[in-house]
């Protein structure tokens, strides 16, 4: 039997479509706001020799100073000649990354925004992300390779006094807020602790700066720097979320810090030091648009290359620490 006209058959849902009814797809034009991992790569290391290497070149050869020996004297004595020589330390521009990325034309077409512009800002923050962590990682292990008399790094730090306890892999510091006993440390300590084994390697007190994780700096607002008159700031770090300052040290929070697993269960790697020790160059920094060729399309594609060195590994400080 017939249904009179507009009527739904008994039992059945109609389609939207096939019921005379249409319901558009309605995207917003704003974006959900993307955050990305805060870098610190520029802050941390100096681009002294990136000139050098811009235009031509794969490595720099960086002289060090020498150190010139210091001898007594005395009257009508012969004295001794030195030759200085200075060791050299190679820039090597041995690191790089990519993206490459394709629009669709007929997407571009049905598109309400510019997608094209709003994937290169996005590739551009990755771009910064991926190098942080690549830089921060190199900078720890060289850190450890390099510092063979412990000075800089381990459990018994410290250039004169040798007891300043910056963990291990299989033994990292635990950090408390307040109240720490036996081998844990209160937040503060351990910056006053790396506060002195760069005082023991003699390096300036200008300049310096530290890496930290969140939970780190999550510690520190619940510590006695809650006080402003501690950490010399006008506000309390409780009230203006700011780390600032603290022993001389610039403080800076990332998740990007190189993280393990060892005997002790699992560390992170903190790192402290002057801009002096590390340096960073990029060589070649590009993004370009081309068409396709075997699709209608056009390609947004970017490429990094880079260089990190470890000039001077007394000038930088390294901490295994675990959330206590």
């Amino acid at each position: 039997m017939p249904y009179p006209l507009g009527t739904p058959f008994s039992g059945s849902t109609p389609s939207p479509a096939y019921s005379g009814t249409f319901i558009p797809e309605i995207w917003s034009g704003k974006m959900i706001e993307k955050f990305y991992d805060t870098t610190v790569l520029a802050a941390i290391a100096n681009t002294n020799y990136e000139g050098e290497i811009k235009n031509k070149g794969d490595k720099v050869v960086i002289r060090t100073k020498p150190t010139i020996s210091i001898r007594a004297y005395t009257a009508d004595q012969a004295l001794t000649v030195d030759r200085p020589s200075s060791n050299v330390v190679e820039l090597l521009i041995d690191q790089g990354y990519y993206f490459n990325t394709i629009l669709d034309d007929v997407m571009e077409v049905q598109a309400d925004l510019d997608q094209m512009s709003m994937w290169a800002d996005d590739a551009s923050e990755q771009m910064k992300i991926q190098i942080d962590t690549n830089v921060l990682a190199y900078t720890a292990t060289e850190i450890a390779t390099l510092d063979t008399g412990t000075n800089n790094s381990g459990a018994t730090a410290g250039r004169i006094s040798g007891n300043i306890n910056l963990g291990t892999t299989a033994a990292p510091v635990v950090i408390k807020a307040n109240g720490a006993t036996g081998a844990e440390k209160n937040a503060i300590d351990m910056i006053l602790d790396l506060g002195q084994v760069l005082d023991e390697q003699n390096i300036p007190e200008t300049g310096r700066w530290l890496v930290l994780p969140a939970w780190y700096t999550a510690r520190l607002k619940k510590s006695e720097l809650r006080d402003a008159s501690l950490s010399g700031d006008g506000e309390s770090m409780l009230r203006n979320g700011r780390v600032g300052k603290i022993d001389r040290f610039t403080i800076y929070s990332s998740n990007l810090l190189a993280t393990g697993t060892g005997a002790g269960g699992a560390y992170t790697r903190v790192l402290a030091g002057h801009a002096h020790g590390l340096t960073f160059a990029s060589q070649l920094s590009k993004v370009e648009t081309l068409r396709g060729e075997s699709t209608f399309g056009t390609y947004l594609r970017g490429l990094q290359v880079f260089g990190r060195e470890v000039l001077d590994y007394t000038a930088l400080a390294l901490a295994h620490v675990q959330a206590g």
